[in-house]
Parts: structure tokens; sequence; C-alpha cells
């Protein structure tokens, strides 16, 4: 059974819940495989700037802060609060690409690394439209930076991200993050919607998987 993990890279509660998913995934690693899934939360078809969006980040990253603990670092926070000083123009896509080689070639890294992206540019502020973004994390993933900058480039690479977009879009889901438990190819439950605790979210798995051991025992 997979759990599937429903997120985007320049969402702030996805950054907060992505800590929890890492541990999740450690501690059901011998029940559950789990998914990641780029959601596609800002596609513009004309880029807009980060002033389209800052005034509400800057209420927002506050409210993210004070339930989850998280802390959004001091660069990534000048662009929201210095938005006519700022040169960027947030897009979900160039992002979702670098997960989709990830998840092609270190397929047991991918929760790793989306978490990795999102404490790129909520806490050290790097702009993850810049191919420069992702360079300080190949080394620890341990992939070949030519390799990784060509297929950052290729159609392949962009075809299975544009899939996950598509994915996320049929299972009904427009909001993030989101985990979800994939029974077989048709039926999936809920575990959150939105940010919660470690103790919550596995809380929730231990019942629904308790639920489907009593269900398929019959």
């Amino acid at each position: 059974m997979n759990l599937i993990y429903c997120y985007d890279a320049y969402c702030g509660w996805c950054y907060a819940f992505s800590p929890v998913v890492k541990q999740i995934a450690a501690s059901y690693a011998g029940q559950l495989y789990t998914e990641v899934l780029s959601g596609g939360m800002i596609l513009p078809d004309v880029p807009k700037p980060i002033s389209a969006t800052a005034g509400f980040i800057q209420k927002a990253y506050k409210n993210v802060e004070a339930h989850t603990g998280v802390k959004f670092g001091q660069d990534y926070l000048w662009h929201i609060f210095h938005p006519e000083q700022s040169d960027w123009f947030p897009n979900s896509e160039k992002p979702a690409i670098a997960l989709s080689i990830i998840k092609e070639l270190k397929p047991e890294k991918a929760v790793s690394f989306a978490a990795a992206l999102q404490y790129a540019l909520h806490f050290e502020g790097r702009d993850l439209t810049d191919d420069e973004a992702y360079r300080h994390l190949l080394p620890e993933y341990a992939i070949d930076a030519d390799d990784f900058y060509r297929y950052l480039h290729e159609d392949s690479f962009k075809e299975k991200a544009y899939y996950d977009f598509a994915l996320v879009k049929q299972l009904g889901i427009n909001s993030f993050p989101v985990l979800l438990i994939q029974e077989n190819e048709s039926r999936f439950h809920l575990v959150s919607k939105g940010y919660a605790d470690l103790d919550t979210v596995s809380a929730r798995i231990d019942k629904i998987l308790h639920e489907l051991r009593t269900k398929h025992s019959h």
C-alpha cells in the first residue's frame, strides 16, 4: 500500500508538514511506501511577481509558525516584505521537474528531497525558478550535476511533473498538503488535509490500516 503526499514546493503549510511526513515515511517504511506528488499550485500563464501574493504571505506565515513551530528564514521573508525590490516570479514547474528527476533516480529519497526544496525556499530564500537553486542539494543526494541539469531541461521529466499535476487534480485535491493512503487503483483514504502533527497523523494511519486489515481478513 502507498502513502501519498500531495504537496507543492511553494506551499508554506507543506513546508511545516514535510518534517512530519519525513518521520511518518521512516516509521511506516515496513508497511507503506511513501510517494510524493507535486501539486502545481502556482502555474501562471503569464509570470506574476511575488508582490501578487506577498501581502497574503506576510500574515499567513505567522499563522503557520504559531501553529506548527516551524520558522521561516530572514532571507525568504526579505522578499515577502520587500516585494517591490524582489526579482521573484514564483512558479511550481521547475521544483516539480527537479522532484521528478529524484523520483526516477533515487525514489526512496523523494520525501527528503521535497522537504529540502522547501527548506531551500522558505528558510534559505533560494529562488526555485533558478537552476542554480538546486546545485547545493545534489552532492547530498549523490546526483551528478551534469546529469541533473541535462534532465532538468528534458521534455520527458517535464512531462512527468505535469503527469503529477494532472493526477493530483484527478484526485480532487486543490489545496495542500494532503496525505492519503491508497488501498488499490481506485480507493483512497484521507489521512490529513492541511497540517496535522505527528501524533495525529500516526493515529489516523494506524486506524485506517487497522480497518483495512480487518476488512481484508473477513
